[in-house]
């Protein structure tokens, strides 16, 4: 409680001055003891008799503001400023008072007063720094704070603001160093300690933030956001149960806790419980809507479990959102709907905006005199995933003589034949699991990296951060991100003309980078299971056409479904053979095909396997891959070419939506490419009803997966070498990136 010296003056008009003085004083006796009513009737009673009675009128103001009411709080100490406009204990209240009405200009104006009577004031500066902090004013609030410690070296909560200011300009390893001395100088200090560990899960270091949680709630049994931000470390380390439990235990102590719904739900999309991850994503929509990406998470949730409730709805309301520059979806979600690159690239551009901290290049054009160009490829999918069985090939066939690899892993560590043969392929393996953004960028910039390669982009797992840091001379968008990553952090992305046609390269914010053949990689030597099981032992009729189409369920939109089950209803005994990705999608897809007049014993879903092998055996007993649209079949695309299998697709104007195209185009089979879903049903039904055509589209491929360049890893290999080459080449002058094309090689 702030107050001045009682003001000598004038007589009160009928007590006597001793009584005025001991009727305050024993109003400030009771206000120190809390006892906050009978400190008010003693005040009042100071008033009656001396209206101008400057201290009875400021501490009035001290009590509603101790009460929350926060407007008359700052009246009443106006009323005493009429009287006394020059004790700075007053202004600090009122700005108190002001700050917590939201009236941040006002508060900073009567704290800039209270400096202004009182310049030693610790209080006042750090209160100034707190409204500054509101303001958005960062550095100028560490400046206050920086006076307020200089007044008061033990001033715990200034320390703890401090960290908070430094951690809103990302400088947590300082923020966690204030953090840590407010905890010293206030051992009981549970806003610090869960202050600390927010700096610590910024750091990766999740282990020590649920210890430092667990203090917080040590000392504060119902801290709600300790609660909440445990659930988040616990998520990070995948203990996903207690995460639950404490994201419930958020919502149980705070039944209105949007983020906390938003969080749960994410958790459980993530552990494929879609359907309650939907119960979840609904309740924080219904609290606060507008939380960043929460309703692109939904729309994605729904995807998963083929959940058409709303599509076009949905679909809009995320096209009206690009528009107007809100994050509310993340650029991966827009794969699956949208056919535009415009809108893919503002939802990059906003989605880069949003996450990636400006920070200072570790990278300054030095030259680095390497025998060998150093190649580095960053991914969390280093293990048994697409990604890798696509690039896996690559990577052993890399030229040694002339580049240097490093793979810098963020996944999970793994064990296997998978991860022994990546391992055998670089000259260096990292796990880097572990590591933070800031520390995977100054290792990459520790090991001299010429050319980093982002496997990732805007997948699960990415990591843009690392390369807002320019860790490296050159930085690629490769492969894992089927659009433009939407910032010049990434100088160049490769591709095809197929993929990226030339008069759509203004819609990429990198350099465009053509490949002669195809842009993607693939393992000519994977192997297929030499035993392929019967029709019976798939689950499948003995007679009958095999549509199939093995893409993830959240690519499959109404309008494709509905054209598949149009084919169906034509093709007499035809089935669909569809990958059982969750629980939830085969019932929600066999009621759609009963709602378009399809028996739902027509679909037949595929139980994930564990073996790539078998997985690619089995597709040889299917007759047509269908692809989805406009997010197309990419590697399991890749698979079903590798397996025998044709494949039917719809190019679209997108990235996304022409990856199987340019897979066709490689592999010789040209005339299973359609431009429109007239056309691509048109082929279907050509091809399902002309056995010989469809015999003869498979002898071609099995003829054509030898001789065209799809499969030549080899070749491909030496394209993305000549790639690099280049890209390492122009930077070694000084140059800008510059988009250019690979010459094919033999």
């Amino acid at each position: 409680m702030s107050r001045s010296q009682a003001n000598p003056g004038a007589e009160p008009a009928h007590l006597p001055p001793a009584e005025i003085d001991s009727i305050f004083s024993q109003g400030i006796a009771f206000h120190r003891a809390g006892l906050l009513p009978e400190a008010e009737q003693l005040y009042r009673r100071v008033l009656q008799g001396y209206p101008q009675h400057f201290d009875s009128l400021h501490l009035l103001g001290v009590i509603c503001y101790q009460r929350g009411q926060y407007a008359e709080a700052a009246r009443q100490i106006d009323q005493a400023l009429k009287i006394k406009p020059d004790v700075a204990d007053a202004y600090n209240n009122r700005g108190n008072a002001l700050k917590k009405l939201g009236r941040f200009d006002e508060a900073l104006a009567s704290y800039n007063q209270a400096i202004a009577f009182k310049p030693d004031d610790a209080g006042s500066f750090n209160n100034r720094g707190s409204v500054l902090k509101d303001l958005k004013r960062l550095n100028d609030a560490l400046s206050d704070f920086d006076n307020a410690i200089a007044l008061k070296p033990d001033f715990a909560e200034a320390f703890n603001n401090r960290g908070n200011v430094l951690f809103g300009l990302n400088r947590f390893e300082e923020a966690l160093a204030n953090y840590d001395r407010a905890i010293v100088l206030k051992s009981d200090n549970a806003d610090a300690y869960n202050n600390r560990g927010t700096a610590l899960n910024e750091l990766y270091r999740f282990a020590e933030a649920l210890k430092s949680y667990d203090q917080a709630i040590a000392l504060k049994p119902d801290f709600v956001e300790a609660y909440y931000n445990r659930g988040i470390a616990l998520s990070h380390l995948q203990r996903r149960d207690e995460a639950l439990a404490s994201y419930d235990k958020t919502t149980g102590l705070q039944a209105d806790h949007a983020d906390a719904y938003n969080n749960r739900a994410i958790l459980l999309a993530d552990s494929n419980r879609f359907d309650e991850a939907l119960v979840y994503y609904a309740r924080a929509i219904a609290l606060k809507p507008d939380i960043k990406y929460l309703k692109g998470l939904q729309f994605q949730a729904k995807m998963h479990v083929c959940d058409w409730s709303d599509f076009e709805q949905d679909c809009a309301r995320l096209h009206d959102a690009v528009a107007q520059g809100v994050p509310a979806a993340y650029p991966f979600q827009l794969l699956t709907y949208s056919l535009s690159p415009q809108d893919q690239l503002k939802c990059a551009e906003i989605y880069v905006a949003d996450k990636c901290i400006p920070a200072a290049p570790l990278w300054r054009g030095e030259r680095y005199g390497h025998q060998r160009i150093r190649v580095a490829y960053l991914s969390t999918d280093l293990s048994e995933h697409p990604i890798t069985y696509l690039t896996a090939g690559l990577f052993a066939r890399h030229d040694r003589t002339r580049f240097e690899t490093i793979a810098i892993s963020m996944g999970p560590e793994t064990s296997g034949p998978m991860h022994d043969r990546l391992k055998a392929s670089f000259d260096r393996f990292v796990e880097a699991q572990a590591m933070n953004d800031h520390e995977v960028a100054k290792l990459v910039r520790s090991l001299e990296v010429d050319i980093v390669v982002d496997l990732n982009g805007f997948t699960h797992g990415s990591r843009p951060n690392i390369f807002a840091q320019r860790p490296a001379p050159v930085q690629v968008n490769y492969l894992g991100f089927a659009a433009t990553l939407g910032r010049s952090n990434w100088d160049y992305i490769i591709a095809d003309r197929f993929v990226i046609p030339e008069q759509t390269q203004v819609n990429f914010g990198e350099q465009v980078v053509y490949l002669p053949d195809t842009f993607m990689a693939t393992d000519d030597g994977r192997n297929i299971a030499a035993r392929v099981p019967s029709r019976k032992e798939l689950g499948l009729p003995d007679s009958g056409l095999v549509f199939c189409c093995f893409n993830n369920t959240f690519k499959i939109t109404p309008n494709i479904f509905g054209l598949w089950m149009r084919l169906l209803r034509q093709i007499e005994g035809s089935v669909l053979w569809l990958s059982a990705a969750n629980n939830s999608a085969p019932n929600n897809l066999r009621h759609e095909a009963e709602s378009r007049g399809v028996s739902a014993d027509r679909l037949i879903f595929a139980p994930r396997i564990q073996s790539s092998e078998d997985h690619l055996a089995r597709q040889q007993v299917a007759d047509l891959f269908l692809d989805t649209f406009p997010y197309n079949a990419h590697a399991t695309g890749s698979d079903a070419l590798w397996a025998g299998l044709p494949v039917l697709t719809c190019a679209g104007p997108t990235f996304a939506s022409r990856v199987a195209g340019s897979l066709l185009t490689a592999v010789g089979l040209p005339e299973l490419i359609t431009t429109s879903l007239p056309e691509y049903e048109a082929m279907a039904l050509k091809l399902a009803r002309d056995p010989a055509l469809l015999a003869s589209i498979r002898q071609k491929l099995a003829r054509n997966r030898q001789t065209e360049p799809l499969f030549n890893t080899g070749r491909f290999t030496r394209h993305i070498e000549a790639a690099y080459a280049a890209m390492w080449e122009r930077s070694q002058r000084g140059e800008r990136p510059q988009g250019f094309a690979v010459a094919p090689i033999g």
